[in-house]
């Protein structure tokens, strides 16, 4: 064989194996028919899916700065974000490996033996040949399988899109978490004020108590009315540890989302907490569509199992791997010597003629994983609209029920205030100053209620909207990819939007040899 046939042979295989025919169905990013409107406001467009606005802090719009710090906190120090993030650095490492079966593979051996026989050994003729001998060799070898399909193309590029769904899935589970802090924080807050309301309310049973107490030392009240007092004054201090428990319990729960032990955590009570309630614009439709993490994880997968088609197909056509090896072998240490060279340059074709309907069954499951992540991909998008409509609903009735709460609190805490001022004149039986009370103290509560509901429920609708407004950030295919294996240079792929420069999510491995320039695998 000449070497210029073998070139020819080379050659050829390389210009099919760029050429090669790509058996994946061509992908289209999905339309679906959006929503008309928001409630009626606006006309909208159509947009391809694409990846989430960079959120950044989206909870300053509420202008807490203890918020500000615990969400920075979470955001860097929560254990279960940081495994998150891992994911993404292995699917980066699954890309890379599925791309390495583009490159021809080559290796370096060298042995050295020494070979004795036995004396009495099967078959010997008596010749008095020596039965100790040498063996030392150095050899070279290469194979590369030309990517005439496109199989291993298709394998990179899938992996490729399940990286970016990787890291749409991390900016999920950060906003996921973050909202959660945010959720929690706005209850805990809630309880701060509910127990300064009780606080006050304590102080003015205590009062009635005293009043009561003292007309019936003066014969003018009966010990009933003391009763009442007292058994108001007792269940609203029951009423007040029952809010401390739930604090606590709610503080424990911030403390885990921030990565810290819940024993020795303290948030200190506010109560009166200065919370902006936000206006959020809901914005179109078709920004929905970039701005959910999820939504973009949902039609990346679909993107991926659209390349596996192509795998699949390919497995039907012949495969064909080429291989080189080359050295030298001697009984002594003369490698250098030209008679002691070898070589072997050889091909290999195999196309599968009958294996029981293994190919088929491997192609129709990967049109049918095809046909789950683009039903998935919808529902997601059902889903998505279902939340910002939810929140929109929830946002714009309860401001109404908050007015609504706070013209009946004005109304209870005046009938209180009157209803105790004819008691002590003696103009009314202190049974209406009791129900007064209890009346101004629910309607208390109940404005307390709606207002942190309020405040749960644009935290809700942020989050629907996908916690930011921005350009797309979603890591191209190849920035998903860690290095370059050609220049031995390490790729760092941009930081998952709304990451935090912190160690622990996703960074590259600095201090491992293996990862710097100069050593490569």
């Amino acid at each position: 064989m000449s070497r210029g046939w073998l070139r020819r042979v080379l050659a050829g295989a390389t210009a099919l194996g760029v050429a090669g025919c790509d058996l994946a169905p061509a992908y289209q990013p999905p339309r679906f028919v959006l929503p008309a409107s928001w409630q009626g406001n606006g006309p909208f467009r159509v947009a391809a899916p694409a990846d989430l606005a960079s959120r950044g802090a989206w909870w300053a719009v509420f202008g807490d700065p203890t918020l500000d710090r615990l969400e920075r906190q979470a955001s860097t120090d929560n254990p279960t974000l940081q495994a998150a993030a891992e994911r993404y650095t292995q699917a980066r490492d699954l890309a890379a490996e599925a791309r390495a079966g583009l490159f021809p593979t080559a290796s370096l051996a060298g042995g050295l033996s020494d070979n004795r026989q036995s004396e009495h050994r099967l078959f010997r003729n008596g010749t008095g040949g020596e039965n100790v001998q040498a063996s030392n060799d150095i050899t070279a070898s290469a194979s590369w399988v030309p990517d005439f399909w496109r199989a291993i193309s298709n394998r990179t590029r899938a992996q490729k899109r399940l990286a970016q769904a990787s890291s749409a899935d991390l900016d999920a589970a950060r906003l996921s978490l973050q909202a959660e802090l945010a959720t929690d924080y706005m209850a805990l807050r809630g309880l701060d004020t509910e127990d300064a309301v009780l606080r006050q309310t304590l102080a003015f049973y205590a009062q009635a108590v005293k009043i009561t107490t003292m007309r019936e030392a003066a014969k003018i009240a009966s010990g009933l009315d003391v009763a009442r007092a007292r058994s108001q004054l007792a269940s609203t201090e029951a009423t007040e540890t029952d809010v401390l428990a739930n604090r606590a319990v709610l503080q424990h729960a911030i403390a885990v989302l921030v990565g810290v032990p819940a024993t020795g955590f303290a948030l200190a009570a506010e109560p009166n907490p200065r919370i902006v309630t936000p206006r959020v614009p809901a914005g179109l439709p078709s920004e929905l569509l970039q701005r959910r993490p999820d939504i973009a994880a949902a039609e990346r997968e679909m993107a991926a199992a659209n390349a596996e088609i192509g795998v699949t197909r390919a497995a039907f056509y012949p495969s064909l791997t080429l291989s080189a090896v080359g050295g030298f072998e001697d009984t002594g240490f003369n490698l250098g010597d030209l008679a002691n060279s070898l070589w072997t340059v050889g091909a290999t074709a195999m196309l599968p003629l009958f294996e029981g309907g293994l190919r088929r069954a491997e192609l129709q499951q990967s049109w049918s994983q095809y046909a789950q992540t683009r039903d998935a991909y919808r529902a997601t998008v059902l889903a998505a609209f279902q939340q910002v409509e939810d929140g929109l609903a929830l946002t714009s009735r309860l401001q109404v029920e908050e007015q609504q709460g706070r013209d009946a609190v004005q109304e209870a805490l005046q009938a209180q205030n009157e209803s105790l001022t004819l008691y002590r004149g003696g103009l009314d039986n202190y049974l209406n100053a009791v129900v007064a009370q209890v009346t101004a103290l629910t309607a208390l509560i109940v404005q307390i209620g709606i207002e942190t509901r309020l405040l749960q429920a644009s935290v809700g609708l942020v989050t629907a909207l996908g916690g930011g407004w921005g350009a797309p950030n979603l890591p191209t295919e190849d920035q998903t990819l860690p290095f370059n294996p050609l220049t031995l240079a390490t790729s760092r792929s941009p930081r998952p939007t709304g990451a935090p420069d912190a160690p622990g999510l996703g960074p590259e491995p600095a201090a491992d040899p293996l990862t710097q320039p100069g050593v490569a695998f």
